[in-house]
């Protein structure tokens, strides 16, 4: 779509401040020549009232010159008819959805229905919630409104311990809207899910490891002084550091000795998986006997005492093991509630 780089980027300030500030950046990621799209901010929805919200349509006349100018595409973020009305106006070549938008799907409805019919290039950001079904559905309504030039943007999940990031990546959600969407580009925003400069190359390198098309960076010429999310921006300068460290990994390799030693160790994790379904279709025979054992003594099959104490001791056995602790701790909890399913529905049978 905008293939120029690989992986494209699109960098700029989270928010227009004024026509001096955005042309001061755009000209210095221009003149660095790894930018696809220039991005900024026009109108900011703000948690807080009384914070910086953006500088409205006049903003739009900002980018409008930036892109005629400099030469080079320009993106912001709308969330209304009006916004996307004026966005167009002003020849805005791409616009996004922003995750406090794609999270409502009243709003999304009204903006597909506005962005029906035009040529428009739409970026869907995941929604706020860490629902999957949410981010289809906002996907499915832009597609529905004939978009045909859709990319999706990762950008994180309001979590209660999203530590030590702003927003939780939850990594398995995006990985899992490659393999339904294979065909739409799916970038990541490290500065939003960061919250922190000094993460942001780390997570943009996870990003490039899951094979995500792009990346969505917040660069700022004085970050410290920034209207808003001053601690997520980067400068230029930083900018470029961060790129040229970036290692774009190959999907596959044609090395002989590469594919047989790699189809070798592929035999030995099919094995140990084979043995560990039939270890799980052990415990499930235990299950049985457990369930029946309750149901003669009038037992419910929940007890969360018991469930407690088996993630805390898997969860050391695990991390002696050298396993981590997140992995352990999701795998048993899915092992549990199958059980408990298992258990409640068997009792229904005697």
């Amino acid at each position: 779509m905008f293939h120029n780089h690989s992986p494209l980027i699109i960098a700029g300030p989270c928010s227009a401040e004024n026509r001096q500030q955005v042309f001061q950046i755009a000209q210095a990621l221009k003149e660095t020549g790894k930018v696809d799209i220039f991005r900024a901010g026009i109108w900011k929805p703000r948690t807080m009232p009384g914070t910086y919200e953006g500088p409205g349509e006049s903003g739009l006349l900002w980018l409008e010159d930036v892109q005629k100018e400099l030469d080079i595409l320009v993106a912001t973020e709308v969330a209304t008819p009006a916004h996307v009305e004026k966005a167009l106006k002003h020849n805005i070549s791409i616009l996004w959805i922003g995750a406090r938008t794609s999270v409502n799907p009243f709003s999304v409805k009204e903006l597909a229905h506005a962005l029906s019919g035009t040529d428009t290039t739409v970026l869907i950001k995941n929604p706020i919630n860490a629902d999957i079904s949410l981010w289809i559905g906002a996907i499915e309504r832009i597609k529905q409104a004939g978009i045909k030039k859709i990319m999706l943007v990762h950008r994180g999940f309001t979590s209660l311990n999203p530590a030590p990031y702003r927003y939780d990546p939850i990594w398995k959600i995006p990985i899992e809207i490659i393999k339904r969407y294979p065909d739409l580009p799916l970038l990541c925003d490290p500065s939003h899910i960061s919250g922190n400069r000094q993460y942001i190359e780390q997570i943009s390198q996870k990003a490039l490891d899951l094979n995500m098309k792009g990346l969505m960076l917040e660069v700022h010429n004085d970050p410290m002084r920034a209207l808003v999310d001053q601690q997520q921006q980067i400068t230029p300068a930083q900018f470029v550091e961060i790129i040229e460290r970036l290692k774009k990994r190959k999907e596959n390799s044609t090395n002989q000795s590469y594919l047989e030693k790699l189809e070798e160790l592929r035999g030995q994790i099919d094995k140990i998986d084979h043995e560990m379904l039939h270890q799980l279709a052990s415990r499930k025979e235990v299950v049985t006997e457990i369930a029946k054992l309750k149901f003669q003594n009038n037992i419910g099959p929940l007890q969360l005492g018991r469930f407690q104490k088996i993630c805390q001791e898997r969860i050391k056995w695990g991390q002696s093991l050298g396993l981590s602790k997140e992995m352990i701790e999701e795998l048993f909890t899915t092992i549990h509630e199958d059980a408990v399913k298992y258990q409640s529905d068997l009792m229904k049978t005697f």
